[in-house]
């Protein structure tokens, strides 16, 4: 079975480009372009010496001997909370900033939730001399407001978003009506593996740099390239798609995506895709689409930003419908415990989205011997306020972690 997508943009089932009429020339332009420039040599070129000098590539994997000890087997963390503006999504944003002035396009839009890719574009704009525009649903401008005085900071203009929930569906929304009032000049940098095609299947090359490095240092560090289980956190999926991209055709390596339970997948306030989707088409693309009977999104919910979306990318829906990945649902209690447990085990907080992979961790079943890699998408300091208000809950598994 292939995990690539076909010439229309499908992983079996799912994909395709359901766009506005308006929008087909720039989707089509960036179709017809973007396998193109990026093999060229020159893209190439400037776009590996960009990430590692200014991104900080390759992230180390670095071996977790506590958080191993503590679940007797092999814990390894790809540190791509090590990258510039601490999350992967610099990885992407640093390619489609240099494809976009390849088109000769001066103008940037981007959505974002937890703002990380917020972030990511605002700080490549301010690197390329482009004018940016952020759009994030006010609830997350107020749950992460660190980034959108980072944002600010960085040049970016950052509009708030107060339809629908407020959060990253409807900053989503807002972006395609944005480029549609302005579809010559304008580059929309999607921040996941989601949207009409090519958007999914170029999300993921760029992320792919991920999976990449990982195999020649598991080769290193293991003397094999092949470990037993990757497991990364998945809203719309980009730092899964980069962690699982060199693994898909290698059926003895578990993938594992582990989506927001939120408060219980059965509870009516959840983000678990995987589980509570059908078919359906969100953002230009046909996915698993968390929606009631007549057809209209349900809302998600997840305490971290980043996994509240109703849907999840193309590619992710066929890994779960396929079979090729297992996917597991964390709630926000397991999610906040794998906050304290990482942090007082290896000094190391990570992203409140993050924490969802590493919960995942007492549901993998890995035995001694086995090698388990989880993507360390993002550091924590954007979730320090939402950590602040559960300190003292924190504080508690904390020292329940560190005494088992």
């Amino acid at each position: 079975m292939s995990y690539q997508p076909n010439d229309r943009g499908y992983y079996g089932q799912f994909g395709g480009a359901f766009i506005p009429e308006m929008l087909y020339p720039n989707v089509e332009e960036l179709r017809e372009q973007y396998l193109t420039i990026m093999a060229d040599p020159e893209f190439q070129r400037e776009f590996q010496s960009l990430l590692r000098d200014y991104v900080g590539r390759p992230t180390p994997l670095f071996y977790a001997k506590r958080l191993s000890e503590k679940y007797n087997t092999k814990v390894y963390l790809k540190r791509e909370d090590l990258c510039h503006t601490g999350a992967h999504k610099i990885n992407n944003t640093v390619g489609q900033i240099l494809l976009a002035r390849r088109l000769g396009k001066k103008r940037i839009i981007a959505e974002t939730g937890a703002g990380q890719h917020g972030v990511a574009t605002a700080t490549v704009c301010a690197l390329m001399g482009m004018e940016c525009i952020v759009y994030m649903g006010k609830i997350d401008t107020e749950r992460q407001r660190p980034n959108v005085e980072r944002m600010r900071l960085l040049g970016a203009e950052v509009r708030p978003v107060t339809s629908g929930s407020q959060t990253l569906k409807d900053a989503t929304n807002e972006a395609i009506r944005d480029w549609i009032s302005n579809p010559v000049d304008t580059h929309y940098i999607i921040g996941s593996v989601v949207g009409p095609h090519p958007y999914p299947d170029l999300v993921a090359r760029l992320q792919s740099v991920i999976s990449e490095e990982m195999r020649k240092q598991l080769l290193e560090k293991t003397g094999s390239e092949l470990p037993n289980y990757v497991v990364a956190c998945v809203g719309g999926g980009s730092n899964a798609a980069g962690a699982f991209y060199h693994f898909l055709d290698e059926p003895s390596v578990q993938l594992v995506a582990v989506e927001a339970a939120g408060h219980g997948i059965d509870s009516g306030h959840s983000a678990a895709t995987s589980v509570l989707g059908k078919p359906g088409i969100i953002h230009g693309s046909r996915t698993l689409l968390m929606q009631d009977e007549h057809g209209q999104i349900t809302e998600p919910y997840s305490l971290s930003a980043g996994l509240d979306y109703p849907g999840v990318g193309p590619l992710h829906a066929h890994l779960a419908v396929s079979g090729r990945a297992r996917f597991i649902s964390i709630d926000d209690e397991a999610a906040l415990y794998a906050v304290a447990e990482l942090s007082r085990l290896e000094g190391i907080i990570p992203a409140l989205e993050t924490a969802h992979a590493l919960a995942a961790l007492a549901q993998l079943g890995a035995g001694p011997d086995d090698v388990v890699v989880v993507n360390l998408s993002g550091r924590g300091d954007k979730d320090l306020e939402t950590y602040l208000k559960y300190a003292e809950k924190l504080n508690s598994y904390a020292s329940n972690s560190a005494s088992n």
